[in-house]
This record gives structure tokens, C-alpha cells and sequence, in this order.
């Protein structure tokens, strides 16, 4: 059942999704064109299945129109920061993905006009940032994680400081195989934080220790991080993962969190899996709970 606190996600449907290029170390286009329409067939029965988790999970899906010769539109996380009804818009690094900007842009004026978001905003011209693979909100602490180095630039963070006026913590990536924050990092519903030590700069990793207490830091192996089990979706207490291996399945379990895992391996192709082929629209802060509009209407009603 739809509730007003369902979570909200974006997704593409894979129509047009395929490895044609290569810009992280994933992605091999001569091993995609051995089985094309295989690997196709098997991307639409992957995105389906995962929509089908996040709906029986209780969260509601938004489609947006995929489209031709932009292969990697299927990642939505990539669209934009999306925070207390405002979208900040991604600036791609590569020019094989400043192609999906204007798709992405049509996609939040439809949510705008269907009245699921407020606004949308554009990044400063000398700023680089993919959107939420980039940038992850923490409700806990009520600020941003921003990983900046393989994609984003380190101006990124104060871009999302100016915009939604919180504060960010800029985290350096220096493995290319986690080319996107989302791929070595994410944050659960307590506030626990899930992280590949691997893929952060001894300094990040510094920040990161200072800001969150050891309790809330569940530090996986490489393995699991390769298998993108970092990648994935929560809906409440529900984590939906393309992988996870029974050791740190246990360690969930142990905190009340249970793994709903789907398959993902074609998109894992493209160096993604659950969190890339979603983005979160419906996450607020908690001064937006009390903004001035919901004061007035509690004051009507009284």
C-alpha cells in the first residue's frame, strides 16, 4: 500500500542499455558484443525484478522514458541530488554522458509538474558532479557525503553546501574501480555507514573515523565491495543488494537489517547494480518537516 511516507524512487526502464563504451574499469565492449541480445534480454528481466523488490518492499517507482544512444540513462542515481523537494542536476565528466543531461532534465520538469518535486537547479559551469553516485545524504547526521576524484570535482561539495545549505564531507576515491562514491559507500536507516576501506584516501578515511563512532562503521572486504553489495537500495530496514555474502548477511542480520538480494550481473557489466538504476526523490531533512508552509498550515488548524 502507497503511504504518504512511501519512499520514492526514479528508474529507466534498460530498453536502449548496453556496454558500447568504456570509462571505469568495468566496462568491456567487446565482451558485451559476444552475446548482445542475451545480455539485453537479461537487463530487462534484472530492472523488472528490482522494481518488483522496491514495490513489494513498499516503495513507489516513477518511469521515466528511456532513450537511443544513451546507453547509461538506465543509471538514474546519476540524474541529481535530490533533497526537500529540490533537484540539483548532474554535470557529467564524460561527453558519452553529457548526453543523458537534457533527458534527465525533462525527467524532473514532469515530476515537478506532477507535483513529486518543487524545483530543479542547475551546478556552476566549472563544477563536475554525478549526481547522488556522488553525493549521499545522511539523515542522521544531517549532512552529505560527497566523493569526489575519478568523476566529481572537489568544488561539488561546496556546490551542495550552497544549494541545500547543509554540510558535506568530501571523501577522496583513488581506486577506479569505485569510480562513484555509491560503489564503496552507503548509509543504512540507523545511520550505520557501510564502507570499502580500499577504495577511500587515508585522510578520508581519517574524516570518516572522526565523524562517525566505531559502532556505526561496518567496514567490508573487497569481495563483497567487487560484488557491489555496497551498491544497493534500503527501504526501511530492507537492504536490496545485487550480492552478499553470508558472513556480512549475518552481521545485518545482527543489527535488524534483513538482504533481499536480485541478481544484477548485467548491469555490474557497466560497474552498477541497485543504487545506480534508482534515485531517491522523496528524501527530506529535518528542518524541512517544520518549514514555514507546514507551521502556517498546523497553526490553521488549531
Amino acid at each position: 500500500m502507497v503511504t504518504s511516507s512511501s519512499p520514492r524512487f526514479l528508474m529507466c526502464p534498460p530498453r536502449h542499455f548496453a556496454v558500447t563504451y568504456c570509462i571505469n574499469p568495468w566496462m568491456d565492449p567487446a565482451e558485451w558484443r559476444k552475446c548482445p541480445e542475451t545480455l539485453a534480454q537479461k537487463a530487462e528481466t534484472e530492472w523488472f525484478a528490482l522494481k518488483g523488490l522496491i514495490e513489494q518492499a513498499g516503495g513507489v517507482v516513477d518511469v521515466m522514458a528511456p532513450a537511443a544512444g544513451v546507453p547509461d540513462l538506465v543509471f538514474t542515481a546519476n540524474a541529481a541530488v535530490v533533497l526537500d523537494g529540490k533537484a540539483l542536476l548532474a554535470s557529467f565528466r564524460h561527453p558519452q554522458r553529457r548526453l543523458e543531461e537534457p533527458y534527465f532534465a525533462a525527467a524532473f520538469d514532469e515530476l515537478i509538474d506532477r507535483n513529486i518535486l518543487k524545483a530543479r537547479v542547475s551546478l556552476p559551469p566549472d563544477v563536475v558532479l554525478e549526481g547522488a553516485g556522488d553525493c549521499i545524504w545522511d539523515s542522521k547526521r544531517q549532512l552529505f557525503w560527497v566523493g569526489c576524484g575519478p568523476r566529481s570535482s572537489e568544488l561539488a561539495a561546496v556546490a551542495v553546501e550552497e544549494t541545500f545549505g547543509f554540510p558535506t564531507i568530501g571523501l577522496e576515491l583513488i581506486d577506479p574501480r569505485f569510480y562513484h562514491l555509491d560503489t564503496a559507500f552507503s548509509v543504512l536507516a540507523d545511520g550505520e555507514l557501510m564502507y570499502f576501506k580500499g577504495a577511500l584516501s587515508p585522510n578520508s578515511l581519517r574524516l570518516l573515523h572522526d565523524r562517525v563512532g566505531s559502532y556505526d562503521r561496518i567496514e567490508v572486504g573487497e569481495e563483497d565491495a567487487c560484488k557491489m553489495c555496497l551498491n544497493g537500495i534500503a527501504v526501511g530496514r530492507n537492504l536490496i543488494l545485487s550480492s552478499c555474502s553470508p558472513e556480512l548477511r549475518h552481521r545485518l542480520a545482527d543489527r535488524s537489517y534483513w538482504v533481499s538480494p536480485t541478481p544484477l550481473s548485467s548491469f555490474q557489466l557497466s560497474g552498477g547494480a541497485a543504487y545506480c538504476l534508482t534515485l531517491r526523490t522523496d528524501l527530506v531533512s529535518e528542518s524541512s518537516v517544520l518549514a514555514p508552509e507546514s507551521v502556517h498550515a498546523l497553526e490553521s488548524a488549531t
